[in-house]
């Protein structure tokens, strides 16, 4: 790699970096290409995505960026998740860890607040932005259908009564 193209992933690192809202520092001990495509498809289903990283440029590019704080995570064959959406990146990779021992959460960052590994668990069994909005719509729609219910139970009590006293007659 020459001079110009360590600049140019330097750069491209520090707009990662810049853009992203998460970010989560894994250790790869030895994965096989497939279980690191998988890993990817995963991360890009759920909006993230993975960089395999060369750790003395990536504290170059870390630099003047939120997530200054984690140069010190890179050492040894890292790797980083990213992502805009606060949980995205932390939820699968802690997934996928739990599944693969030679996949390994090191720590991450959430905007500039630096998390070490049990931060990154903790912040990956959050809902997702979605399902909070979903959760959201559903509280705000639910006080609403009890009241159309408790509306219509004393017109229908009344209709059964007046139909049982048609019955009658």
């Amino acid at each position: 790699m020459d001079r110009t193209q360590k600049e140019e992933l330097v750069s491209s690192l520090h707009e990662t970096f810049s853009g992203a809202e998460m970010v989560v520092v894994t250790h790869n001990l030895g994965l096989s290409v497939k279980q690191m495509e998988a890993l990817r498809v995963q991360l890009r289903e759920a909006g993230a995505s993975f960089k395999v990283t060369k750790n003395r440029l990536t504290r170059l590019a870390l630099k003047d960026t939120k997530f200054e704080g984690l140069a010190d995570l890179f050492t040894g064959p890292t790797g980083i998740a990213y992502s805009n959406d606060a949980v995205a990146a932390a939820r699968v990779s802690v997934k996928f860890a739990k599944g693969n021992d030679k996949f390994v959460v090191v720590g991450g960052a959430l905007g500039a607040e630096a998390l070490d590994v049990a931060g990154v668990q903790a912040l990956a069994t959050l809902p997702s932005l979605d399902e909070l909005r979903g959760k959201l719509v559903g509280l705000l729609q639910a006080p609403a259908t009890k009241i159309a219910g408790v509306l219509q139970a004393p017109a229908g009590q009344l209709a059964r009564v007046c139909s049982a006293y048609g019955s009658q007659g």
